[in-house]
């Protein structure tokens, strides 16, 4: 999968299941993506919170994107956070965990922030599943070429793919091509009590779902157990 910035309960679900999840960090970043994106819950309304990047041309690969030179972004995400947050049930543990991604500032590239943060949140979960890079494996191909590819380099038996992969692995026969298995996450995320929200707003970033429901729950709610 591709690095997002803090992702939803789904992607850590997929991480969860794996052995070994590779940050596919070799394609084109697109702007306006989750690649650099992510949605909260603020007074009750969808808020989304945006990574500023440096300019680049439409060909640059996410690995090579870097973070923009405007140094008080960070703050201004806690801030939100914070004004989102901090009352919920959970919002101080979730914001420990930001906080300390955040305080590093060491990070020159977008995947080396959003790569922290998805680790930091998996360790917080006691997800123990290895990351790797796909930048760092060297393989070929393109789409699902590229994948077979990075299974193969792996030595991987079985492949896990989210959902929204299978028309093109299907239309690429990924079966057909190689002897690994494929299978398919089924996630579906379970309502849950949100702070000062009357309804339920689902597919938000993980730290929605620590604030409100605390780490031992959410790792609970990430395995798919309600």
């Amino acid at each position: 999968m591709q690095p997002t910035y803090i992702p939803w309960a789904g992607y850590f679900n997929l991480v969860g299941q794996a052995d070994t999840f590779v940050f596919l960090d070799d394609v084109q970043f697109e702007r306006r993506s989750w690649q650099s994106r992510n949605r909260i819950l603020l007074n009750g309304q969808e808020h989304l919170l945006t990574v500023p990047v440096a300019k680049a041309s439409r060909a640059t690969l996410l690995k090579d994107i870097q973070l923009s030179d405007d140094e008080d972004w960070m703050d201004r995400h806690l801030r939100v956070l914070n004004d989102a947050y901090r009352k919920a049930a959970h919002g101080s543990e979730m914001l420990q965990i930001l906080e300390r991604v955040f305080s590093a500032r060491t990070y020159s590239r977008l995947t080396e922030l959003t790569e922290q943060i998805i680790q930091s949140v998996a360790d917080a979960l006691n997800i123990d599943t290895a990351f790797r890079r796909a930048s760092s494996l060297g393989c070929g191909g393109k789409r699902t070429d590229h994948l077979i590819e990075i299974c193969r380099k792996l030595g991987c038996d079985s492949y896990l793919s989210p959902a929204g992969s299978r028309d093109y692995l299907e239309h690429d026969d990924f079966v057909g091509k190689t002897a690994i298995s494929l299978a398919f996450q089924d996630y579906r995320p379970a309502p849950y009590p949100q702070y000062r929200s009357d309804g339920f707003v689902s597919h938000l970033s993980i730290l929605d779902v620590i604030a409100n429901l605390g780490l031992p729950s959410t790792s609970r709610y990430v395995a798919g157990s309600t």
